[in-house]
């Protein structure tokens, strides 16, 4: 790999990275209700999911299980997303307008692995 290549790779991981931890700190200040107890953990599962096989993928031993990988990242964002939209914030403004971000993140992120698929295959 070139070093601009390796730069991108570190990126990637530092990004689905900081997208657990930011999600780890929203399910935190949710209010305790069984719904968002149930939800929250889905979610904490997904979006450490994301990183964690993008870690894998990199190491991964041939082109196929690359793409498997990958796929797996896309699909682990989109399940973020959904458990994102299921959360209940009651409404409250600082609450709605992270949930809106790590939604949007979770969508950047689908879009990135989709795009890599689209060029590894």
């Amino acid at each position: 790999m070139t070093k601009n290549q390796n730069s991108k790779q570190y990126d990637l991981e530092d990004r689905t990275f900081e997208f657990a931890k930011r999600v780890r700190a929203f399910v935190k200040k949710l209010h305790r209700s069984l719904a968002n107890i149930e939800d929250a953990k889905q979610l904490v599962r997904a979006s450490g999911s994301v990183g964690a096989n993008y870690i894998e993928a990199n190491d991964s031993l041939s082109k196929k299980d690359f793409i498997m990988r990958i796929k797996i990242c896309r699909k682990e964002a989109k399940e973020s997303r959904y458990w994102l939209r299921l959360i209940d914030t009651r409404d409250e403004s600082a609450q709605e307008k992270e949930r809106a971000l790590l939604v949007k993140e979770a969508s950047e992120l689908m879009n990135i692995f989709g795009a890599i698929l689209s060029k590894s295959t």
